[in-house]
C-alpha cells in the first residue's frame, strides 16, 4: 500500500499518477482496468454507431464495474475515484495508454 492517507491533496497529475500505478499494483487489477476500459471505448463506439445512446450509461457500468472488482477482489483497496476522482479517471487514461505502448505490463 502507498504510504498516503485518504485526504492526501496532490498538486498535480504528475503527483498523483505514481500513486495511482501503486494503487493498481496487481497484474489482474491492471488486467481487468484494461477490460473495462476497451468495454468503454466499445460502448461509446456502439452508441455513436448506432445513435442508440443508451450504450453510454453501459460504458460507465462496463468501466467502473471491472475496474472495481479489481480493486475489492484482488487489490483490497478502495479505488481513488472516491477520493480523486478527476485525477483518477485521467489516471485509468494514461494507464491504459502506458499499457498500449508497452510502458506497463499486463
Amino acid at each position: 500500500m502507498h504510504p498516503t492517507t485518504p485526504t492526501e491533496h496532490f498538486s498535480s497529475f504528475a503527483q498523483f499518477y505514481p500513486f495511482y500505478l501503486n494503487e493498481h499494483s496487481h497484474p489482474v487489477s491492471r488486467r481487468l482496468h484494461f477490460i473495462g476500459s476497451l468495454g468503454v471505448i466499445g460502448c461509446v463506439a456502439m452508441a455513436i454507431a448506432t445513435g442508440n445512446w443508451l450504450w453510454l450509461p453501459a460504458a460507465i457500468v462496463c468501466g467502473y464495474g471491472f475496474a472495481w472488482v479489481g480493486h475489492f477482489r484482488f487489490e483490497k483497496n478502495r479505488p481513488a475515484t472516491f477520493r480523486h476522482p478527476i485525477y483518477s479517471l485521467m489516471g485509468d487514461w494514461v494507464m491504459f495508454a502506458d499499457i498500449c505502448r508497452g510502458k506497463i505490463s499486463l
